[in-house]
């Protein structure tokens, strides 16, 4: 299928999540959002206040991060993190899951992790982060259909601070698994149109990058040499 840019836009959540990100870099990052039309921007929890001005009178999205990167604080932090997100304004939740409970096989924990997560959301779009660079085929598999039955909208491949990103061959076991109708978002290590193409092509239905911009200057480019 052939993408326009802002089709493309559509599908992104531009995103800065670094830990020394200054309120200068969270400006440029919303102002680049807006004038790029790009789904939303995702940034930490401590960020929320001030995204919310900067992307006023914006139809930009604001996602945030719970239980990021390690995913190991008690489900009870996460649902509170959650909820306090959602109070101060975030549209969409893109929490972690405990990777250290999916390799000792305690799948109810798992289930309970996320559960707390997506009830806390209050309807509030919700993401599940695998760190799949972690996780061998058959736990993807397990974690995307419990992350399913709890009834999160989407199945997150990294957080982008561990030992790998996004992968062609962990999006595409994430689609064959959830099936056509529920979310997978690609990201971590997502840096040319390439990339990205590559990552709808193997069914990633949302992209977090933080190299939105020269990606879609890329995809312009293109689409104006074509014309």
């Amino acid at each position: 299928m052939k993408y326009s840019t802002k089709q493309l836009a559509q599908m992104m959540d531009h995103t800065l999540l670094k830990a020394d990100a200054t309120d200068q870099q969270l400006e440029t990052l919303c102002e680049e959002a807006k004038a790029f039309e790009t789904w939303s921007v995702c940034i930490n929890p401590g960020n929320i206040d001030r995204a919310k001005d900067y992307l006023e009178g914006s139809d930009v999205k604001l996602c945030t991060v719970v239980g990021f990167p390690l995913g190991q604080m008690t489900s009870e932090a996460k649902a509170y993190e959650t909820a306090e997100a959602v109070f101060k304004g975030a549209d969409e939740i893109d929490m972690v899951i405990n990777v250290g409970r999916v390799k000792d096989g305690d799948f109810e924990y798992v289930r309970e992790d996320i559960q707390a997560v997506v009830n806390a959301a209050q309807g509030k779009l919700t993401k599940v982060i695998l760190e799949t660079c972690l996780l061998n085929s058959e736990e993807i598999r397990t974690v995307c259909k419990i992350a399913q039955a709890a009834g999160a909208d989407f199945v997150k491949t990294s957080t982008g601070f561990s030992t790998g990103g996004a992968t062609i061959e962990n999006v595409r076991l994430m689609r064959e698994t959830v099936g056509p109708d529920m979310g997978v978002k690609a990201s971590g290590g997502i840096r040319t149109l390439k990339d990205t193409l590559a990552m709808i092509e193997a069914g990633a239905t949302r992209l977090g990058v933080s190299a939105s911009v020269s990606i879609l200057k890329e995809m312009k480019r293109n689409d104006e040499k074509k014309d």
